[in-house]
C-alpha cells in the first residue's frame, strides 16, 4: 500500500466536528484533533487539499428547475463527477453526500444559509478521496470508475417532498434524487454494467433508503449494489434516558414530507418516524448492501446519546469529545451502545449477499477519508482494510462479514478526539 505522510493522515475532515442549532445536526469544519499512537493533528482550513488530491467540479442540475427538484432556498442541486475510463468506462459510483438533517422552520431557514441547504454556498470544486480517489494505490477497485458526489441540500436524507411557503423553504430532497439520477442515466450511466450507490452519515442513511430504487433503474443483467458508511443511526436511548434522536428524526419526518417516500413494507406495520431509522429498514433491502459503520460512532455519541440537551449537568462534556477521558461507567453505557447495534443486524447479516466492517472505533465517515480508506496505516479487521473488504464483498471475490471485538481492543483505529 502507498505510504502516507502524516499531514496526509487528515484527509476530509470537513465531516468532522459537530454543532446544533435547534434540532439542525452537522458535521462541521469545526477544530478537531485526530490521534493516533503519540501524534496529533490540528486541522482548521476547509480549502485544505490532502496529498494533492484530484479536485472536481461542480455541475448545476439545469433540468431540475422544471420538476420542482430544487435546494431548501430554491436554488438548483448539483453533484460532481469525474469520468470514469478504461476498464471502468462503464462503471459508475454514486456517492451521497451527509450533512445531517433540519427539523424544523426554523432549523431550515438557518440551514439554506449554507451549502447544506442551497447550491449559491456549495463549494465550485471538491477533492475526491478514500473511495472517490482517481490513483490504484488510494482506491485499488474503483479509481478508474465514473465517480459522482450528489451534493445534500434538502435535510431530509434526499426523502421529502414537501414546502413551507411562508418560510419560502422547499423540502424536495426525493425530486433531487430523481432528478439527479435522471440527468446522470442521460450522461452514460444507463450503459453500466455495475455500479455502487454510496454515502456518509446522513448520505449513509439515504443510500439504505434508496438502495432498491437505485437497483430499479437497470437492468437485470448490472451488476448494482449499495454501501452504507455510517448511516446507522440507532433509536436509542440518551444518557438521561430520553430518544434524542427520535425526536429529531419525527420532526424530519413530519416537516420535510417524507413518509411517502419510505419503504411500504416498512410503513405498513411501524410508524413513519420508526421507518427512518435504519434498523427497522435494512433487513427488508432486497440489493445487496455493505454495512461499514464504527461501533462508538462520533457523531451519535456527541449527538444522539449524549449531546448537552440531555446532559444539563455537563458529566459527559468531555468524554464526548475524547474517549479517553471517558469514567469506567460511561464506557459502560458505549459498550451497550455497540450491543444494540450488533443486536440491530442481525437478522441483516444472515443473509449471504450483505456485507459488514464494525471496527470498535470512536469514528464516523470511514470511506471518504483517505486514511482510514486505504493507506499504510489504515484500519483494518482480520488484516484487511475498509478498501479490500468492501472491494472484495463488491465483486463476489469473499464474503465479508466481519464484526470487531469490543473497546480497546483494537490499535488500527484512526479515533477522532473533539476539541
Amino acid at each position: 500500500m502507498k505510504f502516507f505522510s502524516f499531514w496526509a493522515v487528515a484527509v476530509a475532515v470537513c465531516l468532522f466536528g459537530v454543532w446544533v442549532v435547534d434540532g439542525f445536526l452537522e458535521m462541521n469544519e469545526e477544530e478537531i484533533f485526530y490521534t493516533e499512537a503519540n501524534a496529533s493533528y490540528y486541522i482548521e482550513s476547509k480549502a485544505y487539499n490532502p496529498n494533492n488530491a484530484l479536485l472536481v467540479g461542480l455541475t448545476l442540475i439545469k433540468s431540475a428547475a422544471a420538476k420542482g427538484a430544487v435546494c431548501l432556498d430554491g436554488t438548483l442541486p448539483g453533484y460532481h463527477w469525474h469520468r470514469g475510463y478504461g476498464s471502468g468506462a462503464n462503471s459508475w459510483l454514486i456517492q451521497l453526500e451527509g450533512g445531517g438533517w433540519c427539523n424544523s422552520v426554523r432549523a431550515c431557514v438557518y440551514r439554506k444559509t449554507t451549502r447544506r441547504g442551497s447550491s449559491n454556498y456549495m463549494e465550485k470544486q471538491l477533492a475526491f478521496t478514500g473511495i472517490l480517489s482517481n490513483k490504484a494505490v488510494e482506491n485499488p477497485d474503483f479509481f478508474n470508475w465514473n465517480r459522482v458526489k450528489l451534493r445534500y441540500c434538502d435535510g431530509a436524507s434526499f426523502t421529502g417532498d414537501s414546502e413551507h411557503k411562508a418560510a419560502q423553504l422547499q423540502f424536495r430532497g426525493q425530486r433531487i434524487w430523481l432528478a439527479a439520477m435522471e440527468d446522470l442515466m442521460s450522461k452514460g450511466m444507463r450503459y453500466a454494467n455495475q455500479a455502487l450507490l454510496s454515502g456518509c452519515s446522513a448520505g449513509g442513511l439515504a443510500s439504505i433508503l434508496h438502495c432498491d430504487e437505485f437497483r430499479n433503474f437497470f437492468p437485470r443483467k448490472t451488476r448494482v449494489k449499495c454501501l452504507s458508511d455510517a448511516g446507522l443511526f440507532l433509536d436509542a436511548v440518551d444518557v438521561s434516558g430520553g430518544r434524542t434522536l427520535r425526536s429529531l428524526y419525527g420532526g424530519v419526518v413530519g416537516l420535510q414530507g417524507v413518509q411517502n417516500n419510505l419503504p411500504r413494507i416498512c410503513i405498513n406495520h411501524l410508524d413513519p418516524t420508526s421507518c427512518f431509522f435504519p434498523q427497522n429498514v435494512i433487513g427488508n433491502v432486497k440489493t445487496p448492501l455493505f454495512i461499514l459503520n464504527a461501533a462508538y460512532d462520533s457523531w451519535q455519541i456527541q449527538s444522539s446519546l449524549a449531546p448537552p440537551t440531555a446532559d444539563p449537568a455537563g458529566y459527559w462534556s468531555n468524554c464526548r469529545k475524547d474517549h479517553s477521558k471517558c469514567s469506567a461507567s460511561q464506557i459502560q453505557f458505549l459498550q451497550g451502545f455497540r450491543n444494540q447495534m450488533l443486536n440491530a443486524i442481525k437478522g441483516f447479516s444472515r443473509s449471504r449477499q450483505n456485507g459488514l466492517f464494525i471496527n470498535s472505533c470512536f469514528a464516523h465517515c470511514q470511506s471518504e477519508r483517505q486514511d482510514t480508506w486505504f493507506a499504510d496505516n489504515s484500519p483494518v479487521l482480520g488484516n484487511k482494510p475498509i478498501a479490500l473488504a468492501v472491494g472484495d464483498w463488491y465483486f463476489d471475490r469473499s464474503g465479508e462479514k466481519a464484526i470487531d471485538c469490543p473497546y480497546p481492543c483494537d490499535s488500527s483505529c484512526h479515533n477522532l478526539v473533539f476539541r
